[in-house]
């Protein structure tokens, strides 16, 4: 699916500190919300991505990690998404 496929190129980017103080990564967090949640964020993905043209998500991959404006956007939504909604700490790995 689409939404896997953004979450896929995005995720593996991030981990994430919940507030709990319990380490868990992006692609984890994003595969326990709500089919709700999964649909919003789906949504905000493809108003980044909706101007390219991909068959499947491996050419999906490729578009966005060959594009560093696109990276920047994706994070930017999913990160907006973890501190706002979820109200978690993002830890970058270094």
């Amino acid at each position: 699916p689409p939404g896997l496929a953004v979450g896929g190129a995005v995720g593996g980017l991030l981990g994430a500190w919940m507030t709990s103080g319990q380490f868990k990564p992006i692609p984890q967090i994003l595969m326990e919300l709500p089919p709700a949640e999964q649909q919003k964020l789906f949504k905000e993905a493809m108003a980044i991505i909706r101007h390219l043209e991909w068959t499947d998500a491996v050419q999906l991959t490729a578009l966005v990690m060959g594009s560093e404006a696109l990276q920047q956007q994706l994070l930017a939504m999913l990160v907006n998404y973890i501190t706002k909604e979820l109200r978690a700490e993002i830890q970058y790995d270094d």
